[in-house]
């Protein structure tokens, strides 16, 4: 069974099952899925907890599917939480895995949680996922795009008591904190709760939330390279000086630019070679919201055109590490941006309709 996070209360409330994986890359709603789940079976008497974390090839497994087979010594019922932050079990782990679905349901003592990070359609069309998603729930956790925001946003706000003005006063301060947190859930979060604190239930106005949320914003680096490939600018140069402002270093972010870049290179010059589209896009591990920017994209630039600003970023890693470029600014930062812009620029013109 797979449910959302959203379906997740709902079906916990119709009976707590023996097994559950949560899978997703937004650490929030990962953290509150399992917050829900482990809420759930604590009310159901699984009041003892072990929790094995796998981090490497060499893992335990036998020691993993004992503890949830064997009888507790200090609870009537348990917990068993496993954790593989790298989503690749490798092949003991994966004949383990087959083997935990019909263990933990067989096992009605035990609720076993499973935590991965967001899967590639490998790992979702592999055998050991399969034998979990047969014998329990599957929460899948899908990323909240930026333009999903807002929506999101009132959505939690509503679940404190708090609404925004109707009409485009309140569209106007739904895309004002979206603005602020740039798609870091965990910012957003952080300031919903805030406005329950200094606010009442019933209606904000812009200018509360403003005066809350002002000059709090947090800006992740690995969503700059969101920014640049929608060709938005103002985004881009918005979320450089936010970067820039709270003491992030520089070598970071070129990172995230840069590796962007270096796929959409990579991507393009497959496509020159004849490879069909679906093909290079599941090579080059790109899926979801990126891969609809990709589709849009790629047929449009040329390999010249993504090579150079392949280059351009080495000569910027350069001007990072100290090392002067005199067609560049000697400012990281400021180089930064002239090669955010830049890219940013070309995708806008490659995304532009035809005439």
């Amino acid at each position: 069974m797979q449910v959302s996070p959203n379906q997740l209360p709902a079906q916990l409330q119709r009976g707590l099952q023996p097994l559950y994986v949560v899978h997703g890359d937004e650490a929030l709603l990962v953290q509150e899925a399992c917050d829900a789940i482990r809420a759930a079976a604590r009310a159901a008497g699984h009041t003892e907890r072990t929790v094995f974390t796998v981090t490497g090839q060499q893992a335990d497994w036998s020691a993993i599917l004992a503890a949830g087979a064997e009888l507790s010594l200090f609870a009537q019922r348990r917990l068993v939480e496993i954790r593989i932050p790298s989503g690749k079990p490798g092949k003991d782990g994966a004949e383990a895995l087959q083997r935990l679905g019909p263990q933990a349901a067989a096992s009605p003592d035990t609720v076993t949680l499973l935590v991965l990070p967001r899967l590639d359609a490998a790992a979702l069309k592999s055998a050991w996922f399969a034998a979990l998603a047969a014998h329990g729930v599957v929460v899948r956790v899908e990323p909240v795009e930026r333009a999903q925001l807002p929506g999101w946003i009132a959505q939690r706000l509503q679940a404190q008591g708090q609404h925004v003005a109707a009409g485009e006063e309140g569209l106007r301060t739904l895309a004002f904190i979206a603005e602020r947190v740039e798609g870091n859930l965990l910012a957003a979060h952080q300031e919903i709760a805030k406005l329950g604190l200094l606010y009442p239930a019933g209606e904000l106005s812009f200018e509360q939330v403003r005066a809350a949320v002002l000059d709090v914003a947090r800006f992740d680096p690995f969503r700059l390279p969101e920014a640049v490939l929608d060709g938005a600018p103002g985004r881009v140069q918005r979320m450089l000086q936010g970067l820039q402002a709270e003491g992030v270093a520089p070598v970071p972010v070129l990172w995230a630019l840069a590796e962007e870049v270096r796929a959409l290179h990579r991507a393009r010059r497959a496509l020159e070679a004849g490879r069909p589209l679906p093909l290079v896009l599941r090579e080059q591990r790109v899926w979801g919201a990126r891969e609809q920017r990709y589709e849009r994209l790629l047929p449009r630039l040329r390999s010249a055109q993504t090579g150079r600003w392949l280059a351009e970023a080495q000569t910027v890693d350069g001007i990072v590490k100290g090392l002067p470029h005199p067609d560049w600014p000697a400012d990281p930062w400021q180089a930064l941006a002239r090669l955010a812009l830049a890219v940013a620029a070309g995708c806008a013109r490659a995304a532009a309709p035809l005439c």
